[in-house]
């Protein structure tokens, strides 16, 4: 096992999350070190884990019980299974959460009470205790009580209604990005929690620990950023604008005469060299297109001009030329062609870890982003198998021998 480097060992996580928000927020602190314990449902486990094809391949070809989808976010995890309907199970959790620093969970809004385990229930045994709950829309609030999923947070948190041609539908990001921008506000909020955890030290109100509420309506609020901004300045909607950016002009797609690229112009020295680039020097006089505010406000007019010119030579005339010139541009990527890229294989954005259902020994992850002199990420587990770290956890943090372990099996507890 690889040694831990990260600036949070020593850390320990009690993971009662399931499908992305959660487990993103948890796989990106393992990562940094925490030791992250993946509570899951025996016999089942996490959802995603049947969320495929894909899945991996055994030695003869055939898929396996791990999905691809539950491979990108539970690494650095160990999982155990409890039943969590048992009072055995609630106890072994308590048990659990005693030598745990935080508890995440995502159950539907007082999913857990019955099961006393809910914040209210453990925040006087457990003083100092993080516990931090995603939900769809909040602890609080009128809609607390819905459940909510990524793709109907996109559409209700509104930023599917300023994604999509302008005479299209309304889109959705490609990916779970409600979910995954859910889970790093969870992962800062954390982080800030055990900061002030550790600061405060002994407390007269009798702990320093916290409630973290976290909804993924409220981040996807959030992270509308300029487009959320432009409407609280102006109060006015931003409709659909395809590939093209509310309030720089040109930053959009552009067709060539084989394919498309990007084309980034974020200030007017940069047009300008794009302009003489493309043979068009006299357009930056132009009143029209003299300042970025003009181009916004005249934007109909200019994209039409750029693509006749970008139309008469190829993608790779472009990026070639216009890279010269630092002219921030790009290719339009397939996923393949990501990690193809030798940039991505330079930061080792793929990685392989020894996985013991995989027919060729390892599976191959998305690395992390988070590059770190004095204390980098570490990858130390493959995403668990379902309870494949029980035995080993209860030994070790709760001192129990194999005969224990095995009549809890046995009476189905974990």
């Amino acid at each position: 096992m690889t040694n831990n480097t990260g600036p949070l060992k020593g850390l320990r996580i009690l993971d009662m999350s399931r499908i992305l928000a959660g487990p993103t927020c948890t796989q990106m602190l393992g990562d940094l070190g925490a030791d992250v314990i993946k509570i899951e449902r025996p016999g089942a486990g996490d959802d995603t884990r049947k969320w495929g094809p894909p899945y991996v391949k055994d030695a003869d070809g055939n898929d396996t019980s791990e999905s691809a989808y539950y491979l990108c976010a539970n690494r650095n995890k160990r999982s155990l299974t409890v039943d969590i309907t048992k009072p055995e199970g609630q106890e072994l959790i308590r048990k659990l959460a005693g030598k745990c620093d935080v508890l995440i969970e995502n159950y539907k809004v007082d999913g857990l009470k019955k099961y006393g385990l809910d914040y209210s229930a453990m925040k006087d045994e457990f003083p100092d205790l993080i516990y931090c709950s995603i939900s769809g829309f909040g602890q609080t609030g009128p809609k607390s009580h819905r459940l909510g999923y990524d793709f109907m947070i996109q559409a209700m948190g509104g930023i599917m209604s300023v994604t999509g041609e302008p005479d299209g539908s309304p889109m959705k990001v490609g990916v779970g990005i409600a979910d995954v921008m859910c889970g790093m506000y969870a992962a800062v909020s954390i982080l800030a929690a055990i900061r002030h955890r550790d600061q405060s030290g002994n407390s007269a109100a009798g702990g320093n620990g916290q409630h973290i509420d976290l909804s993924l309506l409220d981040s996807q609020a959030a992270w509308l950023i300029n487009s959320g901004s432009n409407y609280l300045t102006s109060r006015e909607n931003q409709h659909r604008l395809g590939n093209a950016h509310p309030n720089i002009v040109p930053y959009q797609v552009f067709q060539t005469s084989d394919s498309f690229f990007v084309l980034a112009v974020g200030n007017e020295i940069q047009f300008r060299k794009f302009c003489e680039f493309a043979g068009a020097p006299d357009l930056p006089e132009d009143p029209r297109f003299k300042t970025n505010t003009d181009r916004v406000k005249n934007r109909n007019i200019l994209a039409p001009m750029l693509t006749e010119l970008t139309q008469r030579n190829s993608t790779q005339f472009w990026l070639e030329g216009l890279e010269k010139l630092q002219v921030p541009c790009g290719p339009v990527n397939t996923i393949k062609d990501v990690f193809d890229d030798p940039q991505i294989q330079h930061r080792e954005m793929e990685i392989s870890l020894p996985h013991p259902l995989s027919g060729k020994g390892d599976v191959s992850l998305i690395g992390s982003p988070v590059k770190m002199s004095a204390t980098p990420v570490s990858y130390r587990h493959a995403p668990p198998t379902l309870g494949q770290h029980t035995n080993e956890i209860l030994a070790e943090m709760l001192g129990m021998d194999e005969e224990e372990c095995r009549e809890l099996a046995q009476k189905g507890v974990v």
